[in-house]
């Protein structure tokens, strides 16, 4: 028994331990006292010296040296010996040997203590280190045993500890299945479980699932990255697929395929147009949404037709077209490939196809045929006759500015048998030159086309899904051709002026905006018809392409309701002002259309650095783009859609053209770096600034949600549990 000093200053026969007095606040010690505790903190059973105690709490020195503060409540046991660590590993080999299921049956059926069970288990008297090993088995079985209280148990019902011996035993098996996984990845094997989760394991991971456990388990022991490992093991069958089912599993992880719909017919009975119009897109375009016309040419007033397909004639808000556009969103394009917004016999039955009349939404913009001033615009809902779908890489090298202007002969074109007359191209091109320049005095500063476009063209996949081994060929087509020019300038005079339109009917609409010619300053989404500082147009909506974006599906019922209800519209359009579903919309679309242009950047960067291998290709000529940290530059091929990392070029203006060594090619990364071996000319007087979309461009590591590092920390001092 403890019997306190109640004299002051220090015991005589302890040095350092101070006795009891009455007057202090706290009680102190006196070396008839146990001097060790066993106490729980947070969960965790830890054992050290008693250094003084007041009415409900002691202070208690760690083997570490660290000293806390222990309430009374959580005191389970004091001793004087062993010492506290050895009690610990004492109490630990006793755990090994005792039986929790034996404990169970013959515990009580009530509440009981650890220091009952010790003494029942192993009889007599039970010693600390015993009561230790009966308070750790107790915690350590909670399939077993329940907590009552600090110390204190109950057991549990039988068919509760049947369950928990079932799962434990499932835990086994499970852990015994990681292991074995781990032990095929780290000998460059994939078992079949975790090949058939690898985008789920490497992108949007289950971390408790076996098999994400088994591809740590096999990093960490093999000490590989996880992408590395599970390319050594036969994971990754080929870097196009990598790729492709990455998208796949992020964007469509139900497949691309479309359930069977029947395109709704258009049952409206629409006038017929007195126009010959034609279509100019490329010949894989099946998604003929705009065409164009002319009328009045010689006459001084021409009437400009601009008609878009109207699938929103047929389709309807909350159908079931209507919902399955919108869960995509977009058609998503690729060299050699794209996924349709909507099914093939829906696109069918409203593509602007040549040789009939169809339904379309008509944009008629009067002008002075001399001065090229608009007098007037009008919007219809009508059936247009389709004469021709030129497809402009076909023509292209024929139809130049010069044989628009006169100046060329017409042979090669009269042999092609071109079914629109020049003098309507070269209307619309003339037409196409001063809107264009019309929109550069609002932009402050002209439009400059310096780069090519390019076109990919892989050989005998014929629409089929690539795999990746195809012989590719990349062409370039000049931007700002005239027949390019015609398209997107008549297509931004319809997108501006339908949303001027709508806004001064007060019809919501899903605008393009951008707010200046700033750095940084993007082009960005939203309800409101603000200024395009990009276009140079007072309001920008995209409205041209209803069969392969789902945002111009919505300008185009907004715009069916105006041309139906003209002034009313506002009330009977499906989309009403701050409509939160047409928010909803735009944050969709937004994230969606970017994440399908990053895949067609990333497909069509695959495709370049597979050329560089088909050709043989080890050196190439660039220009100096960026300077970025290390000593690295940022460069763009001259004769390739390719921008990337070079190093050498130090000192080197921006601007500056260079040949460059390339090094290895990285297909999962979608890199190549190189290295400057020669100097080919000094920065050109105005070099062109590196925009965002070639930082962009350039590959970096493929971020994974593969976590090495996650791992339960334990503490330094004597923890039982």
């Amino acid at each position: 028994m403890w019997t306190p000093c109640w004299t002051s200053s220090i015991c005589p026969d302890v040095p350092g331990r101070r006795r009891r007095s009455g007057a202090a606040p706290g009680r102190e010690w006196d070396n008839r006292r146990p001097m060790h505790v066993l106490f729980d903190e947070a969960g965790k059973f830890l054992a050290g010296r008693i250094l003084s105690e007041a009415e409900a709490s002691a202070q208690v020195e760690l083997d570490s040296g660290k000293r806390v503060k222990v309430k009374a409540a959580n005191q389970l046991l004091r001793f004087d010996k062993p010492a506290p660590a050895e009690l610990l590993a004492q109490a630990q080999a006793l755990v090994a040997e005792l039986d929790p299921a034996l404990a169970w049956e013959f515990a009580p059926e009530d509440e009981f203590g650890f220091a009952e069970l010790a003494a029942d288990y192993f009889g007599g008297a039970p010693g600390a280190a015993q009561q230790a090993a009966a308070l750790l088995a107790l915690h350590e079985a909670p399939h077993y045993f329940r907590r009552a209280g600090k110390g204190r148990f109950r057991k549990a019902p039988a068919d509760i500890v049947a369950q928990a011996l079932a799962a434990i035993e499932k835990k086994k098996q499970v852990a015994t299945q990681i292991a074995s996984w781990a032990g095929e990845l780290a000998a460059g094997q994939c078992p079949a479980p975790v090949r058939e989760q690898l985008y789920r394991i490497l992108f949007r991971p289950d971390k408790n699932a076996p098999e994400y456990k088994a591809v740590v388990e096999a990093s960490r022991a093999t000490q590989l990255a996880p992408l590395a490992l599970l390319q050594r093991a036969g994971a990754i069958e080929s870097a196009y697929q990598f790729h492709w089912q990455r998208f796949l599993f992020d964007n469509f992880p139900q497949g691309t395929g479309f359930p069977r719909l029947v395109a709704p017919a258009i049952t409206e009975e629409l006038p017929l147009a007195p126009v010959a119009a034609f279509s100019i897109d490329d010949s894989a375009t099946t998604e003929i949404d705009d065409a164009l016309s002319l009328q009045g040419l010689g006459t001084g007033t021409v009437v400009l037709g601009i008609h878009i397909a109207a699938p929103g004639l047929a389709v309807q808000p909350g159908d079931a077209l209507d919902e399955l556009a919108r869960a995509r969103l977009s058609t998503v394009y690729m060299p050699g490939y794209k996924i349709t917004m909507l099914p093939e016999e829906v696109v069918d039955a409203y593509t602007l196809g040549e040789g009939a009349p169809v339904p379309a939404v008509s944009l008629y913009v009067t002008l002075d045929e001399a001065t090229l001033e608009i007098q007037d615009r009008q919007t219809r809902l009508e059936r247009v006759p389709i004469a021709a779908n030129l497809r402009h890489d076909q023509l292209d090298a024929l139809i130049t500015a010069d044989w628009l202007q006169g100046a060329a002969a017409e042979g090669q074109i009269d042999a092609q048998r071109l079914p629109v007359e020049r003098e309507q191209l070269s209307f619309l091109y003339k037409l196409s030159q001063h809107l264009k320049a019309r929109r550069e005095v609002v932009r402050g500063k002209p439009e400059t086309f310096t780069r090519p476009d390019y076109s990919f063209r892989l050989v005998g996949n014929d629409g089929a899904v690539p795999t990746g081994a195809e012989q590719v060929r990349i062409t370039t087509r000049a931007r700002g051709a005239p027949l390019d020019l015609i398209v997107s300038e008549l297509m931004i005079l319809a997108n501006s002026s339908w949303g001027e339109w709508l806004k001064s009917l007060g019809v919501p609409a899903i605008y393009r905006s951008q707010a200046s010619l700033l750095p940084g300053i993007k082009v960005r989404m939203g309800a409101r018809a603000l200024p395009h500082a990009g276009l140079g147009v007072p309001s920008y909506a995209w409205s041209t392409s209803p069969l392969r974006r789902y945002v111009d599906l919505v300008n185009q019922w907004q715009i069916i309701a105006a041309a139906r209800h003209g002034t009313a519209a506002a009330l009977a359009a499906p989309f009403k002002p701050k409509d939160a579903a047409l928010l909803a919309i735009i944050s969709g679309f937004d994230a969606a259309y970017s994440a399908y242009g990053a895949h067609q950047a990333g497909m069509e960067r695959f495709w370049t650095l597979r050329y560089l291998r088909q050709e043989g290709i080890g050196e190439l000529s660039a220009s100096l783009l960026r300077e970025q940290g290390g000593g690295a530059w940022l460069v763009r091929a001259d004769t390739l859609p390719l921008v990337f990392t070079v190093m050498g070029a130090q000192g080197l203006p921006r601007g500056t053209r260079v040949r460059v060594r390339l090094g290895q090619i990285d297909d999962i990364a979608l890199d190549v770096h190189g290295t400057v071996i020669e100097v080919l000319d000094a920065a050109a007087a105005s070099p062109e600034p590196a925009d965002e979309e070639d930082e962009s461009a350039a590959a970096g590591p493929i971020a994974i949600a593969v976590d090495l590092d996650e791992a339960d920390s334990a503490s330094k001092d004597n923890p039982a549990s």
